[in-house]
């Protein structure tokens, strides 16, 4: 794959993030004219700074360190990257209105425990975690791999601390 060939495999994933941007506002929307409670404020402009810096981060890094393709580990990548889009919006699915990238819950309403949330509590943030490694190193931008993957760590600690003391006061 080439350089110009991942830019545009990137800016893809890039479109699909804008895509959950316009699900996500309409779900908050409706969440809070019905009652939600949007908690955790403070850590959301990080995480879009966040998220984005990893896109522009692997696409520079692989333009500006001229890092190779390397077909063995590209394109397994390229495999986890599109299953990690498939399990993303099957969690979309999974919570309905719901989901949104914000932490806003409704009071009252049961966790839900249907479609990935069988087996995991959060998978659409081993999502990321798994995205956030395997997208850069489509093309071994593993700087950009490692950076993304260390802030990511300590972001969604804060996260799903904040997460978990919104969904206690407000599950039924």
């Amino acid at each position: 794959m080439s350089a110009l060939a991942y830019t545009v495999f990137v800016l893809v994933v890039g479109v699909e993030r804008l895509a959950e941007v316009v699900v996500s506002t309409r779900n908050a929307r409706w969440a809070l004219a019905r009652g939600g409670r949007e908690t955790g404020r403070g850590h959301y402009p990080v995480m879009v700074v966040l998220h984005s810096g990893l896109l522009v981060g692997a696409v520079a890094e692989v333009w500006l360190a001229d890092r190779p393709f390397l077909p063995a580990l590209g394109w397994t990548m390229v495999a986890l990257v599109a299953v990690c889009q498939g399990v993303r919006w099957w969690c979309v699915a999974a919570l309905g209105r719901r989901w949104n990238t914000r932490v806003i819950v409704l009071p009252g309403l049961p966790l839900v425990t249907t479609g990935p949330y069988r087996f995991l509590s959060h998978p659409n943030y081993l999502v990321v975690v798994v995205e956030g490694a395997a997208l850069p190193l489509v093309h071994t931008a593993w700087l950009t791999a490692v950076l993304f993957t260390v802030a990511n760590g300590a972001l969604l600690a804060v996260r799903l601390r904040e997460e978990r003391r919104a969904l206690r006061g407000a599950v039924a």
